[in-house]
C-alpha cells in the first residue's frame, strides 16, 4: 500500500494509544505500516547492486529499531512515521555504504540526480556516502529545501502531502525542490 493511502487517523490513534501503553497498539500500529515500509525499503533497495546485502525486511527491521531505540521521539501521526523511517533507512543505507566502503577502497562515484519523478536512481556506495553528505550540507544551506528532499526522495511523500506537512503551499514545495535540485547539481559541479 503506498504512504498516501494508509489510514491517517487510524494510525495516530494506535500511536497514542501506543504512547498511554495500551498492550497491543504497537502491534496493531506495526501490523497497519509495515507493507508501506517494506514497500519504501524496496523501492530504495531497488537501486542498490543486486548482490546488496540488505534486504528491504533487514531494512525495514534496522529502521524500526533504531526509530524505537531514540527515547526522546514521539512519533505524531503516519506522515511523521514515514518521515521518521525514511530518514533511519537512509542512515542504515549509509552506514552499510560505509562499512563496505572501509572494507574496500577504490571505484568511481556514480552520479544522482533528483528529478521530478521520486525514483530513486541507482547508488553505488560512494554516491550514497556523497548523497549523505550534501544532505547535511543542503540542510545548513537551506533546512526547508533538505526536509522537502528528505520528504519526497527518501519517505516518498507527493507534493501536495508535504505542502501539509511543512504548512506550505504545493507551489513553494516545488520551488524549494526546483532550488534544491539546482544546488545539488553545483555542489557537485555538474553545471
Amino acid at each position: 500500500m503506498p504512504v498516501h493511502q494508509l489510514p491517517s487517523g487510524e494510525i495516530t490513534q494506535l500511536l497514542n494509544a501506543a504512547r498511554v501503553g495500551q498492550a497491543d497498539a504497537l502491534d496493531r500500529l506495526l501490523a497497519l505500516v509495515y507493507p508501506a515500509l517494506r514497500g519504501m525499503a524496496a523501492h530504495l533497495l531497488q537501486a542498490e547492486r543486486p548482490s546488496h546485502t540488505l534486504q528491504p525486511t533487514a531494512l525495514v527491521h534496522e529502521a524500526l529499531i533504531r526509530i524505537f531505540l531514540q527515547q526522546d521521539v514521539q512519533i505524531q501521526d503516519r506522515a511523521h512515521m514515514m518521515i521518521m523511517a525514511g530518514r533511519q533507512m537512509r542512515r542504515v543505507l549509509v552506514d552499510h555504504a560505509r562499512t563496505r566502503l572501509a572494507a574496500r577502497r577504490g571505484g568511481g562515484a556514480e552520479q544522482v540526480e533528483l528529478s521530478d519523478d521520486i525514483g530513486v536512481p541507482a547508488l553505488d556506495l560512494e554516491a550514497l556516502i556523497i548523497l549523505d553528505d550534501l544532505m547535511v550540507q543542503l540542510k545548513n544551506h537551506d533546512p526547508r529545501a533538505c526536509e522537502i528532499v528528505e520528504l519526497r526522495f527518501f519517505a516518498g511523500l507527493t507534493r501536495e502531502e508535504v505542502a501539509q506537512r511543512l504548512g506550505v503551499t504545493v507551489r513553494t514545495v516545488q520551488r524549494d525542490w526546483e532550488a534544491a535540485r539546482a544546488w545539488f547539481i553545483e555542489a557537485l559541479g555538474w553545471a
